[in-house]
C-alpha cells in the first residue's frame, strides 16, 4: 500500500541531485544533452580543391628533392668515360648488367676502339668476345657496330646533341640517351631505369609503369635544372636503402612522406 500525503498525494522518495534537482524523480532529471549532434560540434572539413591537392603535391616533392640533395650532394654517373661515344657505349653495355661489370669491360675497350669509326669497323667476333661477360653480347656487340657505323656516315663519328637524333640510332633509347645528354653534354634529361621507374611508384610521383610515360610525369613535376642530377640520386638511393625486394623504410630518410606504394608490410615500419 502506497504512502500518501494528508493531501492525498503519493510521497516521492527524495533524490540526490543539485540544485533545482533535489526532490525530483529520476525520470525528470535531466540527463544531459540527447541530441545526436552537439551544439558545439564542428562543421564537416570541406574536401580539398584540387588547387591544394597540387600545392601538397608540389611541396612534397620540394621535400623530396631536399632530402635527396642532403643524402647524395655528389651524385654522378656512375659509368666510367672521357669521351661521349665512350659514353654512348659504355650506356649500351649496362643494359640487364651492372654499372660496377661494364667499368671492369670498358677499360681494355676503350683501348682497343679509341673512337667512333675503330667501333664502326671492329670485327663483330672480337667485339663479342672482349664485352662477353656484360651479358647478351652478341646483340650489344650487332648495337655498337651499327650505332658507331651511323655516327661516322651522318654525323662525322661525333654523338649528335639531340634526343632527336639520338634516339634513332641502333641500340639506343630514351634511357640511353638521357644518360648521354645529361652527362656528356650538360642536356637536362630524366633517366628512367629500373631505379627511378620503381622508386617514382613508391613515393606516388607516379602510377605509370611504362618508361616513357614516367618520364613524361617526372618532367611535370621536377625543375628541369635538376632532371639529370635528380635520377642520379633516385638511382643511389635505389641501391643503397630502397631495395627492390627488402627496402629499408625503417632507416629510410624519406619514410615521413612516402606513402611506401606497393611495398609488402612485414609487420616492421616500411
Amino acid at each position: 500500500m502506497k504512502k500518501t500525503k494528508s493531501n492525498g498525494q503519493p510521497l516521492v522518495a527524495k533524490t540526490q541531485g543539485k540544485g533545482g534537482n533535489v526532490g525530483k524523480p529520476p525520470s525528470e532529471i535531466p540527463q544531459g544533452n540527447k541530441d545526436p549532434v552537439s551544439k558545439n560540434s564542428s562543421s564537416p572539413s570541406k574536401p580539398i580543391t584540387k588547387k591544394g591537392q597540387k600545392a601538397q603535391k608540389e611541396e612534397r616533392v620540394s621535400k623530396i628533392l631536399a632530402i635527396l640533395q642532403r643524402l647524395y650532394p655528389d651524385a654522378r654517373c656512375a659509368l666510367e668515360y672521357e669521351t661521349p661515344v665512350q659514353l654512348l657505349v659504355a650506356t649500351i653495355l649496362s643494359a640487364q648488367c651492372t654499372d660496377v661489370r661494364v667499368n671492369m669491360v670498358t677499360p681494355g675497350l676503350y683501348k682497343r676502339y679509341p673512337d667512333a669509326k675503330a667501333f664502326a669497323r671492329a670485327n663483330p667476333s672480337e667485339l663479342e668476345t672482349l664485352i662477353q661477360s656484360t651479358g647478351f653480347f652478341r646483340n650489344k656487340a650487332a648495337n655498337i657496330i651499327a650505332c658507331c657505323q651511323e655516327l661516322v656516315a651522318v654525323h662525322g663519328g661525333l654523338v649528335p646533341k639531340t634526343i632527336e637524333e639520338l634516339v634513332p640510332l641502333a641500340g639506343v633509347g630514351r634511357k640511353t640517351a638521357n644518360v648521354v645528354l645529361g652527362n656528356a653534354f650538360g642536356v637536362p634529361g630524366i633517366t628512367v631505369d629500373t631505379h627511378v621507374g620503381r622508386l617514382s611508384r613508391r613515393m606516388g610521383l607516379t602510377q605509370e609503369t611504362q618508361p616513357v610515360k614516367v618520364e613524361t610525369e617526372l618532367m611535370e613535376q621536377i625543375p628541369q635544372p635538376l632532371w639529370t642530377i635528380f635520377s642520379h640520386r633516385m638511382i643511389y638511393h635505389g641501391r643503397q636503402v630502397c631495395d627492390a625486394k627488402k627496402p629499408r623504410c625503417g632507416s629510410c630518410a624519406l619514410a615521413p612522406i612516402c606513402p611506401q606504394t606497393g611495398v609488402e608490410k612485414r609487420g616492421m615500419p616500411c
